[in-house]
């Protein structure tokens, strides 16, 4: 992250600056962009940003974390990919958060949880604030994932996952950065490939802007992974349902995730891949309630050489013993 510049631009040209509130556990950001009020908290006990209010729409249900696991396909349970690869799902349940970093302006300074955060005002300010939170996994032997999140006056957040390779670990199925947001979205808007994709399915995805409604989930007989988007520049979530009920959905809400560098795939769905795993079939899947998107830097292929016993082609694994690093803006 360079901070050699301390003055934030925006895209509009207009310079902006956070205030920021230092809480006994959390740290508090908020300004004004070019789309409205922004606040943002990020706790220390929780481990990631607990907030993220747009122009009065709340998009976080939960803090993010990184995800290691996907629901299983048919191809998966055929070859027996869980037995070989099964620990990652109990890492991406149980996550330990390690390690919490804090730099304001450039400057790295001492967490600032109570009392440390006694010495700071009720007024004070920043250009730039950058939180880093350090994750370990519980697999043996442990790996560790670092998540930088860099705010700016403007209100947009960079976003870096830096996945430390360690050997001795099996293969991973995904590893991205999985976000829930408090309600179902109406649709979502991407630059991309046509349909869904996976890096050993993707010939005939056409690139293109493209808009689905809801947050469709393929109806397999049994419930698996599916609606993955590979390569994809941007993805835009719109909602008008809220939890809070002083509003009553009176307005379509956005948040946008751009790439930085390389596309990320994705994926939106009303359920997380604990909860399409569990589901033997459909009817046996919940009410939709919330938004889940998952922003990733690696897949694993589909396979389906043969319907059900081969395994994925070697070039479409995902090494557990090498680094993967990948960033995106949320604005």
């Amino acid at each position: 992250m360079d901070y050699t510049d301390k003055t934030v631009q925006g895209e509009d040209g207009a310079k902006g600056s956070l205030r920021v509130v230092y809480g006994d556990l959390t740290l508090g950001l908020h300004g004004e962009g070019k789309d409205g009020e922004f606040h943002y908290i990020f706790s220390y006990a929780a481990g990631g940003l607990v907030s993220c209010v747009k122009d009065g729409t709340e998009w976080m249900y939960r803090a993010p974390r990184p995800c290691f696991w996907r629901a299983l396909t048919d191809n998966d349970r055929g070859n027996k990919f869980a037995l070989r690869s099964g620990t990652w799902l109990s890492a991406d349940m149980f996550l330990n958060c390690v390690e919490i970093a804090v730099c304001v302006d450039g400057n790295e300074i001492p967490l600032p949880c109570a009392p440390e955060n006694n010495r700071f005002s009720a007024e004070e300010t920043a250009d730039r604030i950058r939180i880093s939170y350090t994750y370990e996994t519980i697999t043996r032997p442990s790996a560790q994932v670092r998540v930088t999140y860099e705010a700016e006056g403007s209100g947009v957040i960079g976003v870096e996952v830096h996945y430390f390779g360690k050997e001795g670990l099996p293969e991973l199925p995904v590893f991205g950065m999985r976000f829930i947001m408090p309600t179902c979205a109406d649709k979502f808007v991407y630059e991309g490939l046509s349909g869904e994709t996976y890096p050993d399915r993707m010939a005939g995805g056409i690139p293109g802007v493209y808009e689905v409604k809801g947050l469709p989930v393929t109806p397999y007989l049994v419930p698996q992974d599916c609606g993955m988007h590979m390569n994809s520049k941007w993805v835009e979530i719109y909602r008008s349902s809220v939890l809070d009920n002083s509003r009553k959905g009176d307005r379509n809400a956005c948040l946008r995730f751009e790439a930085q560098g390389e596309g990320f795939a994705f994926s939106a769905l009303p359920y997380t891949a604990q909860e399409l795993e569990n589901a033997t079939h459909m009817e046996e899947l919940p009410p939709q309630r919330r938004t889940v998107l998952c922003i990733c830097g690696a897949v694993r292929g589909v396979g389906g050489i043969d319907s059900w016993f081969s395994d994925v082609e070697p070039a479409y694994h995902i090494d557990a013993g090498k680094d993967i690093v990948y960033s995106f803006r949320i604005r």
